[in-house]
């Protein structure tokens, strides 16, 4: 609800946006909320961070959410497997507005700097949701024609109550293997002359890597703020809660330029 204050936070304005169920409308109102956040409409407002999961934000009735391993593989040399691959990253692409809505929405002890950051990542993944549902309404299709899983939402349920976890196991573990995926997709659509797609793909992999780069940067605040290293807390993590580890090849140019070192790259390269 939105606050009976002149000025409505920020905060409140972002759950909302996050429980829209329509993805257009949930497009629109991240823009909406980032004029509003610009021109002083609505602002960051100091309180204590909620460690209660949304469990269920706002998405549409489908896709149809399954396991990991019940999400049927498709080659992309068929126009449904083509589709198919397409649906998987504009899926990703809706979960993580709803994951930087969450930020903004929870971590309200932070300072304005994250808020209008997180945002920002908000709209940046907004716009590449419209893209990818593009090409994928070029084909035929669109969002909710294949199955999916929830597997990123999950996450973000599991580390509601503390933003460490979250910077550490969401930006840096789940979508830093974005990075590492998404040359080699690259590399299929061009071989069946998807260059459309590829393009999409280039916008998608340089913003990025400067998300991860935003969940590095306060995931190494809140270990220097706690007395940890960062580097052993982060693989702490990663097995404490069963993430999944990086699967080769990492994509070590663009993890660097997000904030991982070279030991860490070899660290996670070994396993």
């Amino acid at each position: 609800m939105i606050s009976s204050s002149m000025t409505p936070s920020v905060h409140e304005c972002a759950h909302q946006a996050l429980m829209l169920s329509d993805p257009d409308e949930k497009c629109a109102a991240v823009a909406a909320l980032c004029d509003r956040l610009a021109s002083g409409v609505c602002t960051v407002a100091e309180g204590e961070n909620d460690p209660l999961p949304v469990w269920q934000p706002g998405r549409p009735a489908r896709p149809e959410l399954v396991s990991p391993q019940a999400v049927p593989f498709r080659r992309p040399g068929s126009r449904e497997g083509h589709a198919a691959l397409l649906h998987a990253i504009v899926h990703i692409e809706f979960n993580a507005i709803n994951l930087a809505l969450d930020c903004v929405a929870r971590f309200r002890a932070f300072p304005a700097e994250f808020h209008h950051a997180w945002l920002a990542v908000a709209s940046e993944e907004a716009l590449h949701f419209g893209l990818v549902r593009g090409r994928l309404r070029a084909l035929g299709f669109d969002y909710g024609d294949f199955p999916a899983h929830n597997g990123l939402w999950e996450m973000a349920c599991r580390t509601a109550h503390d933003p460490l976890a979250r910077m550490a196991l969401v930006p840096r573990v789940l979508e830093a293997r974005g990075l590492d995926a998404t040359p080699p997709i690259m590399g299929k659509l061009r071989r069946i002359g998807d260059a459309e797609s590829v393009a999409v793909l280039e916008i998608i992999l340089r913003d990025e890597v400067g998300h991860v780069a935003l969940g590095d940067k306060w995931f190494r605040a809140l270990c220097a703020e706690r007395g940890l290293d960062a580097e052993q807390a982060y693989v702490a993590l990663i097995e404490s809660f069963g993430a999944p580890w990086p699967q080769p090849p990492l994509n070590e140019q663009a993890r660097l330029a997000a904030g991982f070192s070279m030991d860490e790259l070899e660290r996670l390269g070994r396993k």
